[in-house]
């Protein structure tokens, strides 16, 4: 059972956007190793995957439903991961994550934010 956002799902879309955003400035000129090494950009990384994943947990399930190529299953269960399971973060993993798939996001939720406008 999903609980009702206390901020809008359009804004939830934003706010994944925007930590996508954050997360591909901070790592500008970065290897996964200077990555590895800067504690600081690091952490700010996982806090906005972090977000990513609340934020994608608190889509209406019906647009999640609508919007199935948008993988937002693992976006929370990387939040989960990140927040529960911190011990287990798996730095590889994340610039993978990063390099491979967070680009590719960000025009299928321009798409639904397109596609869900009031007309």
């Amino acid at each position: 059972m999903q609980l009702v956002s206390s901020r809008p799902w359009k804004l939830r879309i934003q706010d994944i956007l925007d930590a996508i955003a954050s997360i591909q400035s901070r790592i500008v000129g970065m290897s996964l190793e200077s990555l590895a090494a800067d504690e600081t950009v690091a952490k700010a990384v996982l806090y906005d995957f972090i977000v990513i994943g609340e934020a994608s947990a608190n889509v209406p399930a019906e647009l999640q439903s609508r919007y199935s190529n948008i993988p937002w299953r693992l976006m929370q269960d990387m939040r989960n991961v990140m927040a529960h399971e911190y011990f287990q973060i798996n730095i590889e993993r994340v610039w993978k994550t990063i390099e491979d798939d967070l680009q590719s996001l960000v025009p299928l939720l321009h798409q639904l934010l397109e596609q869900e406008k009031p007309h």
